[in-house]
């Protein structure tokens, strides 16, 4: 198999684009989703492997990604993008009449390293900007809004949950406590309520911001990526072909909690609760160890430090219930 060195890449580099790429096993007529598109590169690697007979789905709901696959769509035939988000999967696979025909099946979770880097998208604590977190600005809220009307315990509650920060409640308390004097509304002033809340003597030293698990939370909330993620991982099941392969790439632990657990239960099937009935056949087989990035791969690239990649293969059994 060629190497993402020998491929076309985007701007961006992905994590874990070999391992990707080894795990998938890309026929080269084969037919593949890339249920992130992001900026291109696992898509554009797995283009380079496929032949002409080939097909790729690249599916993402950001504006941004979606212009970056247009573009590349316009110019391979091989490639359909679908603007919209991967936790309607199976409705966006069907459309396109490939239900069950799925060889090779990519996620690569999380937030792409140009949305960090865009001010205005509102995701980072790094560039001041409109306090929106949205992977789709043109649908829902702005995660200010959602800061304006909830209430001390709701903030607290997500900021806990989602982004396992110990000063959850003093982080509410000061966001409540601003809001009743004008509304926040800004990455900067976010960033800045907790600083102030957090004590700096734990802070000091630390490797990551004090904001890091409070951004990551409630961008977390406002776009309900653990729900998606798993609407997204039922739906592989009808989307796959007998012999499919399905590789996720999740970067904290509570993706890759659910991911594992999903795998986990589709590939090892609880025995029956009546004596001697047959056990279920599994629906998914697990493909290996989970996959992290070399030491070379870490440091030349920050974020694939936390990247965790899990593989599967579909077999022809039903799925199995949880």
């Amino acid at each position: 198999m060629r190497t993402a060195a020998d491929m076309p890449q985007a701007e961006h580099q992905p994590v874990l684009l070999d391992a990707a790429l080894a795990a998938l096993e890309p026929r080269e007529s084969g037919i593949c989703v890339d249920a992130t598109y992001g900026r291109g590169g696992h898509s554009r690697a797995i283009l380079g492997v496929l032949g002409a007979g080939g097909r790729l789905v690249a599916i993402d709901q950001d504006p941004d990604a979606a212009a970056d696959a247009e573009a590349l769509a316009a110019r391979d035939p091989r490639l359909t993008f679908v603007r919209g988000s991967f936790r309607e999967l199976r409705a966006h696979i069907e459309a396109l009449g490939l239900l069950g025909r799925v060889d090779a099946l990519l996620f690569d979770l999380g937030v792409s390293s140009p949305q960090f880097d865009v001010g205005a998208r509102g995701f980072s604590f790094r560039h001041d900007g409109p306090l929106d977190m949205r992977m789709d600005p043109d649908a829902g809220a702005p995660v200010s809004d959602w800061l304006h009307r909830a209430s001390h315990g709701e903030i607290a509650s997500v900021i806990k949950r989602l982004g396992d920060e110990p000063f959850a409640g003093r982080i509410a308390s000061a966001i409540v406590a601003a809001r009743a004097e004008t509304p926040v509304a800004t990455t900067r002033r976010l960033a800045e309520l907790v600083v102030a809340a957090v004590p700096a003597r734990v802070s000091a030293g630390k490797r990551i911001h004090p904001a890091t698990r409070t951004f990551q939370a409630l961008r977390m909330h406002v776009n309900d990526e653990l729900g998606a993620l798993d609407a997204a991982l039922d739906a592989t099941l009808d989307v796959l072909a007998p012999g499919g392969r399905l590789a996720v790439i999740s970067f904290h632990s509570l993706e890759d909690r659910r991911v594992k657990r999903f795998m986990r239960t589709q590939a090892r099937p609880a025995p029956p609760p009546v004596p001697m009935a047959a056990a279920p056949d599994p629906a998914l087989r697990l493909q290996g160890r989970p996959v992290r990035a070399g030491a070379d791969e870490a440091g030349a690239n920050p974020r694939a430090r936390s990247a965790i990649m899990r593989v599967a293969e579909r077999t022809g059994a039903p799925r199995v219930s949880a």
